[in-house]
């Protein structure tokens, strides 16, 4: 079984940026719940799936991204706060912090292990895409409406939706992280 310790050593830097407490223990419960209710047991495991079905990963692992993920959107947003004179907005930083380790904790019931070796989609993620099911798990947890926008809203799910902009950073930060592998596999990414 995956617990509150576990997930506080994945994370552990991330978790720390979070001030809030009430928010970052959220943050820790719905993972937990999320490998609960996925079926995973080991840390081990989660450092074995591949961040998405969707193309080639090259061996980047769920963890490793939603590390990136969340470390990339933090730097989108130091980036803005360090160099606008007038910063046109509010970034909350905990709420970057712990909706970027959200953004796909619904992956943990999305995808399963397919038998072979491999993995597949499993019936949960046949019936609603991550974005949907880490919103409700996020609601399940307790997690207030901004962290659930940020979750639910982060990929297609969130077009032309309004969203909070941490929703809008952790979205640049995810894709700067999918495409390019989506380009390397069409044959499209230029490498020098």
């Amino acid at each position: 079984m995956i617990t509150e310790k576990d997930i506080k050593q994945l994370f552990k830097s991330q978790l720390d940026a979070i001030s809030n407490e009430t928010l970052r223990q959220g943050v820790i419960d719905a993972w937990v719940e999320g490998c609960r209710m996925g079926g995973w047991k080991s840390v081990d495991e989660l450092h074995e799936i591949p961040f998405t079905l969707l193309t080639e990963t090259h061996g980047v692992n769920f963890i490793e991204h939603t590390i990136a993920v969340t470390e990339g959107a933090a730097a989108l947003a130091k980036a803005q706060i360090d160099t606008y004179n007038k910063l046109p907005y509010a970034i909350d930083m905990d709420r970057l912090y712990a909706g970027g380790l959200l953004h796909d904790v619904g992956k943990l019931m999305e995808i399963e292990r397919d038998g072979k070796g491999g993995y597949r989609k499993s019936l949960s993620g046949k019936m609603a895409r991550h974005p949907i099911s880490g919103a409700l798990l996020a609601q399940k947890c307790g997690l207030p409406d901004d962290i659930i926008n940020t979750i639910a809203c982060h990929a297609k799910e969130g077009d032309g939706r309004p969203q909070v902009i941490e929703t809008v950073l952790i979205h640049q930060a995810d894709f700067a992280t999918f495409d390019p592998l989506v380009m390397k596999q069409k044959g499209i990414l230029i490498e020098l």
